[in-house]
């Protein structure tokens, strides 16, 4: 059943706003793919905190111009989806980077970081990095190394002071 007009202005309304408060966005080609594979996709999304929305390029066109952004979705070819990232910049384009090397039919077109739009190649390398989880973890690693080692260091004093006890225990007995 086709949208009426006050749909399609609610539609680019809320997809706006969404774009405007994502911290990224990515453009990808979604069609071709099978309603089990779409669903999975979804799935994927919902278990990242990461919203996953289909739209028509026409739609899409007027939701970036509202939200300050120039792309000409008519160059996108097939279905477009609008993956955001309200709490991760990286996810969106982790997630979409990952379910395209299995299924030829996802392409990403582009995507928004920083308030600018970004080509494929740049959502691919952004896809590389990694997540705010691994680089929180990757830091607590490097701060508590300096602990972890002086904590080595005095107790491999005492395993010292434990094998001469130990030496001269059995050199007694």
């Amino acid at each position: 059943m086709a949208k009426t007009r006050q749909e399609k202005e609610q539609s680019i309304k809320t997809l706006s706003e969404n774009i405007k408060n994502a911290k990224s966005t990515v453009l990808a080609n979604f069609q071709g793919l099978k309603v089990v594979e779409s669903e999975e996709l979804r799935g994927i999304c919902r278990e990242a905190n990461v919203e996953y929305l289909a739209s028509k390029k026409t739609l899409l066109k007027r939701a970036l111009a509202d939200a300050g952004f120039d792309v000409d979705t008519q160059e996108f070819e097939g279905g477009v989806a609008v993956v955001l990232g309200n709490e991760d910049e990286v996810a969106p384009a982790q997630i979409i980077a990952k379910f395209a090397k299995n299924h030829e039919a996802v392409r990403i077109f582009g995507g928004i970081l920083e308030g600018k739009f970004i080509d494929s190649a740049k959502v691919t390398e952004l896809s590389k990095l990694p997540s705010k989880l691994e680089l929180y973890a990757k830091l607590v690693g490097t701060i508590n190394a300096p602990v972890s080692g002086f904590v080595n260091v005095l107790a491999g004093n005492i395993r010292g002071l434990m094998n001469v006890l130990n030496a001269l225990k059995e050199s007694k007995a």
